[in-house]
């Protein structure tokens, strides 16, 4: 399924985890990894210390020389490393269509807050443009093992989560795992300040049962037997809710492409899932 995989590093412990959790991926089923490491250097920096650059660049080569000794001693696998200038998410972003990867592996520090805002995020940033797959990892090295046997896909019916689907039921071919769909029902009333009457109520439950029953049939065409669970309230929060219930090894979810400054004011659920979810988050581009 994933055979051509950037895997972005730049020497930190969410980078090494992205990285383990692609070695152990590569290793039971094949594929090729490319280690990509992104040199910053912006021009008033280069101006006051030209001497950066290339203690940089030396560093950067020498950690990937280091990382790829490890990753063929340990897993058996051969990864070729790409240092390049540039911003890390622009960077990420041109080697991946430029060597036509299927997945972007990477790790994420979770800012949050003010500071997550004014500096912006790589993650998001490569997630918005990525010309493929992200799976983005959040847990400690020694927990990757790139299998996946228990899967959560939020579907509300969109095409996003159609192909998020559609690709959890190909993981789970994969792996004989298991896939809980979820479906949450929004609060109306606190979005638009309306009293939910009973029939309102029987009338959103009815509609979370067909969207429900739409997803199963998705899985079903796919020849998998999917479980499914209905919950109210802030979709983010109930999607980390029911994957840390679940104790679920993997989120599946479609990327809604926010864009610009609404998505940097606003945020995504996507976005929430990557900052609070225990375990990693595959979006699915396409």
């Amino acid at each position: 399924m994933y055979k051509n995989i950037i895997a972005a590093f730049d020497g930190s412990e969410a980078g090494r985890a992205a990285l383990i959790q692609s070695s152990n991926w590569v290793k039971r089923h094949g594929g090729r990894i490319i280690l990509v490491h992104a040199v910053y250097f912006d021009e008033e920096e280069f101006t006051l210390a030209p001497e950066q650059r290339e203690r940089r660049f030396k560093l950067g080569k020498e950690v990937c020389y280091q990382t790829k000794d490890m990753v063929l001693s340990e897993f058996g696998v051969q990864v070729e490393s790409l240092v390049c200038e540039g911003e890390p998410p622009d960077v990420i972003v041109d080697i991946a269509r430029e060597k036509k990867a299927d997945l972007i592996a990477m790790g994420t520090h979770g800012r949050r807050g003010i500071k997550r805002l004014i500096m912006g995020s790589v993650t998001s940033k490569v997630i918005v443009n990525a010309p493929c797959d992200v799976m983005v990892v959040k847990k400690p090295c020694a927990e990757c093992t790139g299998e996946y046997k228990s899967i959560l896909v939020p579907f509300d019916v969109s095409e996003f989560s159609k192909k998020a689907l559609e690709h959890a039921c190909q993981l789970s071919k994969i792996d004989s795992a298991e896939i809980k769909i979820l479906y949450v029902i929004p609060r109306y009333e606190e979005m638009i300040e309306f009293f939910k009457t009973e029939s309102i109520k029987k009338s959103l439950a009815q509609e979370a049962d067909r969207i429900i029953n739409e997803a199963k049939k998705i899985a079903s065409n796919h020849g998998i037997t999917a479980s499914a669970t209905i919950q109210e309230g802030h979709v983010g929060e109930k999607i980390i809710e029911t994957a840390n219930m679940l104790k679920n090894d993997l989120i599946v979810m479609g990327a809604h492409g926010w864009k610009g400054v609404s998505k940097a004011i606003m945020g995504s659920t996507t976005e929430r899932v990557i900052m609070n979810a225990s375990c990693p988050v595959l979006v699915v581009k396409g």
